[in-house]
């Protein structure tokens, strides 16, 4: 594949807009000189002065177009890969709910029958597990009767049929064994989140003191702040850990995303999706796991409980309600989109954000904040 030079573009580096030539050369990147040369022969990107980003990392997210990640085949993680790519997600986690051992056997291998073959959009890094290390009294959408204590060797069975590829788990601190569980799932690489908690403060710090560093779709399906009683909450806001935020406008109302950000520094937010299969389609019904779900205006909820469950955000507006919400500029955050994502799960090595040697991971975006180009590892994508 012939090299790319993208020309007359502001690209995002350093947390500010630069104007700079990209070469995207063996699906990775070089920052040249805004006067850089391009040898005859190059394929030429002229932007004309638009934006240039690093693509968007979602994290935790359950699925797309019809996809749920529970139920999804090789061939279908790619129909969200490719959906993904589409609103600015060139890279993901499969977030996959508390299920049986053999159903999470099952969506282990076929993770890893996709990332076995080609690529060529969004990148599939690996795997979150949401759960079933969690709490019954903040279980959302998790089946209760499959909800478990926490068990290494059940993890450890896991990332060894994933061949490492697990890297993101969501635990509850006040079940039994998870403040164990967390360095050992340290040991298997394995990052560490705490969500699906009603656990108190004392033991919410100590599973951050073990390695915990992040807090799963923060506010949301944990126990709130009590002046006497911080709780979970409270330990994710004081701490150093990473918060999930879902910035679709139901899960988090605008001033409690202010607040989120207030709070934790911009270096320690990170915006997921947490979507479900119903994203990108109408409202209708739809499944999440083991759960029926029904959508309307595009709001998820449990069909039985009217418990919401997911979301149908993408990254790209999440990113625009970033802006309307706060009204804070793109440079400020842009990271909770590509760098904190990227340093979380420990990829920051080569994704979210342009600089030498990178994955040359894309998007450019017009006057309206909206998605224009993709580049997924150097490859252009049509739209």
């Amino acid at each position: 594949m012939a090299d790319t030079y993208i020309v007359n573009g502001r690209a995002y580096i350093g947390r500010r807009f630069e104007e700079k030539t990209l070469r995207l050369s063996g699906g990775r990147l070089q920052v040249l000189e805004a006067d850089a040369a391009v040898p005859a022969g190059a394929e030429v990107v002229d932007l004309s002065g638009r934006r240039v980003v690093p693509g968007f990392i979602d994290v935790h997210t359950h699925g797309a177009v019809g996809v749920d990640v529970n139920g999804a085949s090789a061939e279908d993680l790619e129909k969200i890969s490719r959906f993904f790519a589409g609103n600015g997600t060139t890279s993901w986690l499969c977030s996959v709910l508390t299920d049986t051992v053999e159903q999470t056997q099952w969506c282990i291998d076929q993770f890893k029958a996709h990332s076995a073959g080609e690529q060529p959009t969004s990148e599939l890094l690996g795997i979150h597990l949401e759960g079933p290390f969690l709490a019954d009294e903040y279980k959302g959408a998790m089946p209760e009767h499959l909800l478990r204590k926490g068990d290494a060797e059940l993890l450890r069975s896991y990332q060894e049929r994933a061949e490492g590829g697990i890297r993101y788990l969501t635990v509850s601190p006040e079940v039994e064994g998870v403040l164990d569980l967390i360095p050992a799932a340290g040991e298997l690489g394995i990052t560490a989140a705490i969500g699906h908690s009603g656990a108190d403060y004392e033991t919410s710090m100590e599973a951050i003191a073990k390695g915990a560093a992040a807090a799963t779709h923060t506010f949301n399906a944990m126990g709130l702040f009590h002046q006497h009683r911080p709780a979970i909450m409270g330990a994710a806001l004081e701490s150093d850990v990473y918060c999930e935020m879902i910035c679709d406008g139901r899960h988090l109302h605008p001033g409690s995303v202010r607040l989120l950000i207030k709070a934790k520094g911009l270096d320690r937010v990170v915006a997921i999706t947490d979507s479900i299969m119903a994203a990108g389609l109408p409202d209708g019904k739809y499944h999440l796991g083991v759960n029926e779900v029904v959508v309307e205006d595009g709001d998820a909820k449990l069909a039985d409980t009217g418990v919401r469950a997911g979301s149908t955000l993408t990254q790209d507006t999440a990113l625009r309600n970033l802006l309307a919400f706060t009204g804070r500029p793109m440079e400020e955050l842009l990271p909770a989109l590509t760098e904190n994502p990227a340093r979380l799960i420990g990829v920051f090595d080569r994704k979210g954000s342009i600089a030498d040697g990178k994955d040359a991971d894309l998007v450019v975006l017009d006057g309206e904040d909206r998605v224009d180009l993709v580049f997924c590892r150097g490859r252009r994508l049509e739209k």
